[in-house]
């Protein structure tokens, strides 16, 4: 029942989906076509993220984490929170495992942000296409406004999600592994 409760909102989706399909079979095979796609780009993004992940958590210890990435990190966990989200590749979806894994090895909220933040907009990769694209002065100018507002938007979203609740956020992650492990 649990489970049921939990995967309520994409069981409505299976219905809805259901439902367009038989009521416009072509548009309902399009959508099957799309969603198995999707789904066979995702089998081939997560499962090395996972690996990573796995290693992440048991090569990179707590404290280092915490040295680099946590409460008094200072500019140099901003940096490297900047630059572990550009130097990223993949989609966005990929981003949020990681972020996880960051939350539990005891990140600071305002790093996790905006290593979420670099990640969506400042991925190098995505740089260099922009340039070829729309060339380097609009890149860099975009670049140039993007990077003050994610760090501001890192801080301003730790501000405003009290202490209680990322705690609460830190342990409800940490109780979900102990529960996987057994």
């Amino acid at each position: 029942m649990n489970s049921i409760k939990r995967y309520r909102l994409t069981f409505l989706f299976l219905f809805v989906a259901f439902g367009l399909g038989f009521w416009n079979p072509e548009f309902g095979r399009s959508m099957a076509t799309m969603t198995g796609k999707n789904f066979r780009d995702m089998l081939g993004v997560l499962p090395p993220i996972f690996i990573l992940l796995g290693l992440l958590e048991v090569w990179v210890p707590r404290e280092m984490i915490i040295r680099h990435l946590g409460e008094k990190s200072g500019t140099r966990g901003i940096a490297l929170s900047i630059l572990l989200g550009a130097a990223a590749a993949g989609p966005l979806y990929v981003a949020f495992p990681v972020a996880v894994a960051m939350l539990k090895k005891g990140a600071r909220f305002a790093n996790i942000v905006i290593f979420l933040f670099s990640w969506s907009t400042l991925k190098i990769p995505l740089l260099l296409f922009e340039a070829t694209a729309l060339g380097w002065r609009f890149t860099i100018a975009r670049a140039a406004v993007n990077l003050p507002a994610i760090i501001l938007m890192g801080f301003l979203v730790d501000r405003l999600i009290p202490n209680e609740e990322k705690e609460e956020l830190r342990q409800r992650q940490q109780t979900a592994e102990a529960a996987q492990e057994m």
